[in-house]
């Protein structure tokens, strides 16, 4: 695949939006006005170091954590997301980065496991038959969906992940470090499929350390920093070191620099002082 960064498009439907979303478990704020803008056939890279706040995000998406506050935006109406089925239901699919998947089984147990389809008694054709169907849609290289998972490849068991994410038709897709511990081919294979969902229209969310993945295949990078937002860049428009300086608060940019003004703002309203 080419390893030259995507021209960034134009987003033209916004599919998901955060606007000031607050998570704190205790007296420590995991989230802290955060915001978020997807759009179909758009990928958006989360970077951030540990503790950056990805994971928690992830989880809010995804209906395993409730927000504190904020409010979340899907298709344009205001949404809440207070579990994993409504996150479902609402076209929101979540491949974490232990896949999920039961290595005993085979490609088709593991896409329909919990969804068989089973009109009186189980449909095993139909659902060889879907099988192949999605994973045609991702230019799958699976030799069989008969074969365990566990004979499958890493870059072939985060396929099979994501296929069985497509079954129930989402429109947004977050991968959590869908590259991690792959070797380069297997990466490439990945990298393939998140093209793929883009070119199908899909919003897709990915969560990364590897700057060389993100500039191949993401629109726009979202940075992070201890739970909070330090940047929005266009893939393209940005180089590497600045979107590492903004990770690790190497250097200031308008995102610290307003917020800057915002905490001295307030900070001058609770003295009784009024500001120009």
């Amino acid at each position: 695949m080419s390893t030259s960064s995507p021209a960034p498009q134009a987003v033209t439907t916004r599919l998901l939006s955060l606007r000031n979303v607050n998570k704190s478990f205790g007296a420590v704020a995991a989230l802290t006005d955060i915001n978020l803008d997807v759009a179909a056939g758009e990928v958006v890279a989360i970077v951030g170091d540990n503790g950056a706040g990805k994971s928690t995000l992830v989880k809010v998406l995804s209906g395993v954590h409730l927000p504190d506050s904020g409010t979340i935006t899907f298709e344009s109406n205001p949404v809440s997301i207070p579990d994993p089925t409504a996150a479902l239901h609402l076209g929101i699919a979540t491949v974490f980065q232990d896949l999920a998947l039961c290595d005993n089984l085979n490609v088709i147990d593991n896409l329909f496991l919990g969804r068989e389809l089973r009109p009186g008694r189980l449909n095993e054709a139909a659902m060889e038959t879907r099988s192949w169907e999605l994973l045609r849609q991702l230019s799958a290289k699976i030799p069989s969906v008969r074969i365990p998972v566990a004979s499958l490849s890493g870059g072939q068991r985060q396929t099979v992940a994501i296929a069985r994410s497509l079954l129930g038709n989402p429109k947004v897709i977050i991968l959590d470090e869908p590259t991690a511990a792959l070797g380069v081919a297997q990466t490439a294979e990945v990298l393939n499929l998140v093209e793929r969902l883009r070119e199908r229209g899909l919003g897709v969310i990915m969560i990364s350390h590897n700057m060389a993945d993100v500039r191949a295949v993401a629109d726009r990078v979202v940075v992070l920093r201890l739970g909070r937002n330090n940047g929005d860049f266009v893939v393209g428009e940005v180089s590497p070191e600045e979107i590492i300086a903004a990770i690790t608060g190497a250097t200031d940019n308008a995102v610290t620099r307003r917020t800057a003004q915002i905490d001295l703002r307030s900070a001058s309203a609770d003295k009784g002082v009024t500001r120009s």
